[in-house]
């Protein structure tokens, strides 16, 4: 097997995913064709030797379906003979992607491929395209089936962690984003969104809330209890944790990830790609990994796959020295720092998806960029990058510097 290796990542800033936010009136394929221009741009890339664009999409339908990543290809000007393709692997779409594109390099069946995905969450909602997983009775109910609000709930539950700990969290998340913003971590990768005049609409994270304290954050309701307890969600997933007398909600909208628009790159290739682009590689892809985890409680995946990730590395946790865990919600992250016993410095150092925003599959690429620029400005030698998965998986890859 050859190496693989990321040359450049870029993203585009997240906007809130509603109808006010400043991206909302940018398609979902001008997002993505943005950052592939983006990426033809800053490297010079003649496009003909690109061997495949692979987007992540969590709600392939309507605007983000009929295979975006072959329209934003040729919208973002590239050569006709490139292809595209888009995948579905809900919240780890973008980092699948990637992975996918690493494979395909290592194999020697590529030479160029570019990962990432694209979300446009206030123009397409979460769960439109359906599929069994949110209707059908045959899967929903033998798999005690929930929704993931309630599946984080239970995961705070079962390991113990309080509100005020998943506040806290949050409250940290707020803080190192509008740090790493303040310092202009972000300014390597991001790129903003114009309109067809070449006018920025959006240079910078909508999303954040700097201002967010614990007093601001104990003001919020739980936002999954009527779903728990009304709708009796909470009774399904007891069905399957008979050890746990009842749920305690303790996720709410200021500590889970917030909705947002956005789209993400990510530029592989091997041996061959040094000359074709002439220029140095940024980290090697050491390995990757993803896998099915138990559905009920399902986002307990980030642990697991990094895990099968290091093994096949021959690496374990402690060589790792920086990490990514997407912050679907806080419970997620806590969980995973104590499965690998890492600590919280370590992890989301420049906040997450809690103060940034999540656009389902634009995510992975984003953060793997984010992982990058960070072990750079450090000068740290290793990364790792994981997303929990609905449906019970997760999905992860690690990297080391040039």
């Amino acid at each position: 097997m050859g190496d693989a290796y990321v040359f450049d990542a870029v993203r585009t800033p997240r906007g809130r995913g509603r109808a006010s936010g400043a991206l909302h009136e940018v398609s979902p394929l001008r997002l993505a064709a943005g950052v592939l221009k983006n990426i033809r741009e800053r490297n010079e890339l003649d496009t003909s030797r690109v061997d495949d664009v692979i987007l992540g999409v969590a709600d392939p339908i309507n605007e983000q379906g009929a295979d975006i990543a072959r329209t934003a290809v040729l919208v973002a000007g590239y050569d006709q003979s490139t292809p595209g393709v888009q995948i579905n692997r809900f919240c780890g779409s973008g980092l699948e992607a990637c992975n996918i594109a690493a494979a395909k390099v290592m194999s020697g069946q590529s030479d160029i491929v570019i990962g990432g995905g694209v979300e446009s969450m206030s123009r397409i909602e979460m769960f439109s395209s359906g599929g069994a997983l949110v209707s059908d009775p045959h899967f929903t109910l033998p798999h005690h089936f929930v929704p993931q609000g309630i599946s984080a709930d239970l995961i705070a539950t079962v390991h113990g962690y309080s509100r005020s700990d998943v506040d806290s969290y949050a409250v940290e998340s707020q803080k190192r984003a509008a740090k790493a913003w303040s310092e202009g971590y972000f300014t390597r990768s991001v790129v903003p969104v114009c309109d067809d005049n070449g006018i920025v609409i959006l240079d910078r994270d909508e999303y954040m809330r700097p201002e967010t304290t614990m007093q601001t954050l104990g003001a919020l309701e739980p936002s999954f209890a009527v779903q728990g307890e009304k709708f009796g969600f909470d009774a399904v997933a007891l069905q399957r944790y008979a050890e746990v007398e009842r749920i305690d909600h303790v996720h709410h909208a200021g500590n889970s990830s917030g909705i947002v628009d956005g789209a993400s790159a990510v530029l592989i290739g091997g041996e061959e790609a040094r000359a074709i682009l002439g220029r140095k590689p940024r980290a090697r892809v050491r390995a990757f990994a993803s896998i099915g985890s138990e559905p009920t409680i399902m986002l307990t995946g980030p642990s697991f796959s990094v895990e099968k990730a290091l093994k096949r590395a021959g690496m374990k946790a402690g060589d790792i020295d920086l990490f990514e865990c997407n912050e679907a919600f806080a419970a997620v992250v806590l969980r995973f720092m104590e499965v690998l016993d890492i600590d919280h410095d370590k992890v989301n150092v420049n906040g997450g998806a809690i103060a940034l925003g999540h656009p389902l599959g634009a995510t992975g690429g984003m953060l793997l960029g984010t992982l990058i620029d960070e072990m750079e400005r450090r000068d740290l030698a290793t990364g790792a990058v994981t997303l929990c998965v609905g449906a019970g998986m997760g999905t992860a890859m690690i990297v080391e510097r040039i």
